[in-house]
């Protein structure tokens, strides 16, 4: 064997890579409310669960539905949402994204962006309900390019996701 050559097949990837590389990326995404801006309207959208979806429809067996509380909890904190929100909302998504795995085998690019974007809608929406039946008064159109600009990241957010994947089986 060559010095310096190492073989790519048959390699065992770290399973702190395998399991922590996904799940730090969607705390990193939770986190980035945290960053400082400026806006009149909601225009950030929610990258945690944008990376929670692009991991859950990239990787289909990475993490059982009861991941989505921890996470969701990790995002509730640093979003300002009443405790929970995120919890149920993120498990609601798994449960979804599991009865379309089972009732349609197969997916294409497009069908995950339009689900992604439905879910995305959803989430957004039923938090904001959340966050008026805790004391807000909001009405639903101020989210609304919040959930457009969400839609039109997603691709971006899987193809960060997809180098990710790559980067985690390499370490």
């Amino acid at each position: 064997m060559a010095r310096g050559y190492e073989p790519r097949l048959n390699r065992v990837s770290s399973r702190w890579a395998l399991i922590g590389v996904p799940a730090i990326s969607v705390m990193l995404g939770s986190m980035t409310v945290l960053l400082p801006s400026i806006a009149l309207y909601p225009l950030l959208p929610p990258f945690g669960l944008l990376m929670l979806l692009a991991w859950r429809m990239l990787v289909r067996d990475l993490w059982p539905v009861w991941a989505a509380l921890p996470l969701g909890l990790f995002d509730d904190i640093f979003s300002g949402q009443p405790i929970g929100s995120a919890m149920l909302l993120w498990t609601l998504v798994f449960l979804v994204l599991d009865l379309f795995d089972r009732w349609m085998m197969w997916r294409d690019y497009r069908q995950d962006w339009l689900l992604a974007a439905v879910l995305t809608s959803f989430v957004l929406l039923v938090g904001l309900g959340i966050a008026n039946s805790a004391g807000g008064d909001t009405s639903a159109d101020i989210v609304l390019p919040q959930i457009l600009v969400s839609a039109l990241c997603f691709p971006l957010i899987v193809r960060l996701c997809a180098w990710l994947d790559r980067v985690r089986w390499n370490l």
